[in-house]
């Protein structure tokens, strides 16, 4: 019988088509107000051996799989499923995740849990040499990683870690302004990010940030704006990824909401932190990435050096909208059924009908905010 191998709950939409190769488990810190995900376990960071023991374990999936592999490429599908058919259940997602991978290509891994880049440089290293050597074809690695700790690291030790095949750090930002990384608990400074990211770009690697409109709330709604602008500007990651902000039940941010201490932005407002974003942004090549259902203008994507007016078109037609079609285009978006304003011309008059009197239907402008702020939360 085959042993089964570790899978961590997350990983970031780009990263699909990944690996998942858990390194830690957890978030060292544990205590952002917007987020509850790892919030009843307990940080551990596995020791190497263990997850050496576990890319072991990968390959002879692996292998097993390869079996169905025909000589010119192409697999033969069903054979593996019979052969996941007659697997126990605990190794059926093991078997059948190393499959899905090398069907797409075995090109990428990704390091779980929250924060990988806590493990400690030298036995990062080991691991990532042995991933290599075990699977020579991997052409990328990429972690997740808290700017708290990224901050602490060097250039020349980014290097090493590049040296030894990391290819890509996340780190999710969120904001950088310093007012809402306090008001969301965050943990983390402006200036952390800043050195972390210009340390992380100097040692070779890429760099991908997260920002999240919204997550000031009205009050702090520009200067989270402004304040990511100027990371991004002092920083110039390779991506910013945007993820809209939802308060979610039984996180902490929602209790200030219920309380009276924090006040949901609007969907425009939300938008419009993605124009500050792009407007201030200066001297970057950074792409602006829109890789979640969750955000409502998914088209807003390009380079800040070349794709500036692409984007703020986009943006401002949006922003021109009568506030009818605008809740129209938000509920119809907010339940999947369009991706871009384009889509809402070619819908049929039923559709319209129905999506203009859900728009009617959403009372006030607060009311409407909280029904699209929970519609968001669904997919998180």
């Amino acid at each position: 019988m085959m042993e089964t191998y570790r899978i961590g709950p997350i990983r970031p939409p780009s990263e699909a088509s990944s690996l998942l190769l858990q390194v830690t488990q957890g978030c060292t810190w544990n205590k952002c107000k917007f987020c509850n995900l790892y919030r009843h376990t307990k940080f551990k960071a596995y020791t190497v051996d263990s997850v050496k023991q576990d890319i072991d374990i990968m390959a002879q999936y692996a292998e097993k799989a390869l079996e169905h592999q025909r000589a010119d490429g192409t697999w033969d599908v069903d054979s593996i499923n019979q052969e996941l058919s007659q697997m126990p259940s605990e190794q059926q997602n093991c078997y059948y995740t190393i499959a899905m991978w090398l069907m797409n290509g075995g090109k990428n891994v990704f390091l779980q849990d929250g924060n990988t880049l806590a493990l400690s440089g030298g036995k990062l290293t080991d691991v990532l040499s042995y991933l290599r050597s075990v699977f020579p074809h991997i052409q990328r690695v990429t972690s997740y990683g808290r700017a708290e700790n990224l901050s602490k690291v060097s250039p020349e030790e980014f290097a090493e870690l590049k040296a030894a095949g990391l290819d890509r750090i996340h780190s999710g930002y969120e904001s950088g302004s310093d007012e809402v990384l306090r008001l969301v608990n965050k943990g983390v400074t402006s200036q952390q990010q800043i050195t972390a990211g210009q340390n992380i770009k100097a040692g070779g690697l890429e760099l991908s940030v997260y920002f999240m409109p919204g997550l000031g709330g009205k009050v702090l709604s520009q200067e989270n704006a402004k304040g990511m602008a100027n990371v991004v500007s002092q920083v110039n990651p390779d991506f910013v990824r945007l993820r809209t902000a939802s308060v979610k039940p039984e996180t902490d941010l929602w209790q200030d909401l219920r309380e009276g201490r924090f006040a949901l932005c609007s969907e425009d407002e939300k938008v419009r932190e993605i124009r500050t974003l792009i407007t201030d942004s200066h001297g970057v090549d950074t792409r602006i990435v829109s890789d979640h259902i969750i955000n409502l203008l998914q088209a807003v994507k390009g380079s800040l050096a070349t794709d500036k007016e692409k984007m703020l078109a986009i943006i401002d037609e949006y922003l021109g909208l009568p506030e009818q079609e605008k809740r129209m285009f938000q509920i119809a978006r907010r339940m999947g059924q369009v991706i871009s304003l384009k889509e809402m011309d070619r819908m049929s008059p039923a559709s319209k009908q129905r999506f203009q009197r859900l728009a009617e239907q959403g009372g006030d402008e607060d009311q409407w905010t909280e029904k699209m702020n929970a519609m968001i939360g669904r997919y998180i």
